[in-house]
């Protein structure tokens, strides 16, 4: 007889673990499925806070360039496409720029490619070369003048 309880004690002990394991299979995919929204969640809150914190930054830079040209009475734009026809029209080089402007040729480079923006005090520099022709660009520089 001992036989007969083994066999029913084994066959109802994998009819157990048959169930349990399909219930717990079912567990298993949704808290892989909440785990991987969660992530998602956690990424877009990331993505949106740099965002926030980038334009709050932008906007205590746009307060400053505001306040120093209220300061002066004029307002100072910068255009990629207008400073890199300022350097074309003057005909000299990034580098050459840079020593007009008291900058280096990379931070001239990197302007005229509008991967960064020149501060407020640059803009004073760029609007004052602006006003100067080739003659007067090239005195500066100490070249000869082009005709």
């Amino acid at each position: 007889m001992t036989t007969f309880a083994d066999q029913l004690k084994s066959e109802i002990s994998r009819l157990a673990k048959k169930e349990v394991r399909a219930e717990t299979q079912a567990l298993k995919k949704a808290s892989t499925q909440y785990r991987s929204e969660i992530a998602a969640l956690k990424r877009r809150i990331a993505g949106l806070e740099a965002q926030i914190k980038k334009q709050g930054k932008g906007a205590v830079r746009v307060k400053a360039a505001e306040k120093t040209d209220e300061e002066s009475g004029t307002s100072r734009r910068f255009r990629v496409a207008g400073f890199a026809a300022l350097r074309k029209k003057l005909n000299i080089s990034a580098a050459e720029m840079g020593k007009l402007l008291g900058v280096s040729a990379q931070s001239v480079y990197h302007w005229e490619t509008g991967k960064t923006k020149p501060r407020a005090s640059q803009l004073a520099a760029i609007a004052a070369v602006r006003k100067l022709g080739k003659r007067a660009v090239a005195a500066k520089l100490g070249e000869p003048a082009e005709a």
